[in-house]
């Protein structure tokens, strides 16, 4: 049975580049990038190439990228880091309130050393509401974090956009993006956006699970996060992870290198699969539509259908989905972001989310369309007894 995934919001598979690339540091050039020896010489040009590979990307300066061990990390980082540094000028964060938990749990601990921590809702589409965001920014606020693409709906927040009411109304805050659903899919200009921080992953892009990096604006002044023998200009200690950091540098070189047909294969994926539902009765689509979304998210509800039931009936046939966030879906709670967005309990219990790589095909979401129409009725007729 050929397998179909849909999932690569949750990972991606990495590319054979990368994997190449990741083998060498890991069997030939394994030298610690610390010593002082060639071998050490040699692993450090790792490091330097990956550093001016994403800096590339981001329009940034190779000094302003720092390795981390992931999203998570970075977002944690960015934010008790840009917190802790700034409170002397005031102890008010503005977020959102569908946030990643690697962002919303964080806040949580913030509140817990003295912050005042405002949550922005969102619209029907999931987009951060501008009025309500400029409404909550006072002249205290010393950081604010919102998603660049919500990780469950494909809502899109326009950085100019929030830099332009920061500037208005608290010009000295710190900007935080989370951009780990955003990074390989935008052109993204930190510069041109007034980005300070910026969160990414390496296997969202088809790299290695266990490396990201923390985009940190020369200027801007954040505390280290993890201490120790003083690896990347003492920001963040640790003996670093050079296959990793070889991997998620090769990662972004290729998909930044096919950002433009990859964007249009995945809008054209999503714009099928979106015209198909439509057709499909009981289906309920979340997130906006076409480029007003993110290109490799689609989001809907098949009521009637337990999200988890429809999840494991799909899998049985070879096809993988997501009934929400994979750093939530073990957990029994309802999606933050599409109650944020006032759906009805019934929608949020029956959600799948469908996310796309440029390697997937109509020919793979015929074939779940074909899954689809012959499991719902008969799923649906189980439930309803």
């Amino acid at each position: 049975m050929n397998r179909i995934y849909f999932d690569n919001s949750a990972t991606t598979a990495v590319y054979p580049e990368v994997r190449e690339i990741m083998l060498r540091t890991l069997t030939e050039d394994y030298g610690n990038p610390s010593s002082m020896h060639m071998a050490g010489v040699e692993a450090e040009q790792y490091m330097k190439d990956a550093r001016r590979a994403i800096a590339k990307t981001l329009h940034a300066k190779e000094k302003e990228i720092f390795f981390t061990s992931g999203g998570t990390e970075s977002n944690n980082w960015a934010l008790i880091g840009a917190a802790m540094a700034m409170k002397r000028n005031g102890m008010h964060i503005v977020t959102s309130a569908v946030e990643h938990p690697s962002v919303s749990e964080t806040m949580k601990y913030l509140e817990e050393q003295g912050f005042r921590v405002t949550r922005v809702g969102v619209d029907w589409k999931g987009t951060v509401d501008p009025d309500m965001l400029e409404a909550a920014l006072t002249p205290d606020t010393v950081l604010v974090s919102v998603m660049y693409v919500n990780n469950e709906v494909g809502s899109v927040n326009d950085p100019a956009r929030i830099r332009a009411l920061i500037n208005r109304k608290c010009p000295g805050a710190v900007f935080h993006m989370d951009a780990v659903q955003a990074y390989g899919k935008y052109d993204i200009h930190v510069g041109r956006d007034g980005i300070d921080l910026l969160s990414a992953s390496g296997h969202k892009i088809h790299g290695p699970k266990g490396i990201g990096f923390l985009y940190k604006k020369e200027s801007v002044r954040i505390l280290p996060f993890i201490h120790g023998g003083g690896q990347q200009d003492g920001m963040r200690s640790g003996t670093d992870n050079v296959p990793g950091i070889a991997g998620i540098g090769k990662a972004a070189e290729i998909v930044y290198a096919h950002l433009a047909e990859n964007r249009k294969h995945l809008y054209e994926l999503s714009a099928y699969l979106r015209q198909q539902l439509k057709k499909t009765d009981g289906v309920v689509l979340h997130g906006p539509e076409g480029e007003a979304g993110a290109p490799h998210i689609v989001n809907a509800s098949f009521m009637g259908v337990g999200s988890e039931v429809l999840l494991h009936a799909l899998e049985d046939r070879g096809i993988f989905v997501s009934a929400g966030s994979a750093c939530s879906s073990h957990k029994r709670t309802k999606s933050p972001t599409l109650t944020a967005m006032k759906c009805p309990v019934s929608e949020l219990d029956s959600m799948i989310r469908f996310s796309f790589c440029e390697s997937n095909t109509k020919e793979e979401i015929d074939a779940l369309l074909d899954a689809l129409e012959n499991l719902l009725p008969m799923l649906r007729k189980y439930r309803a007894r």
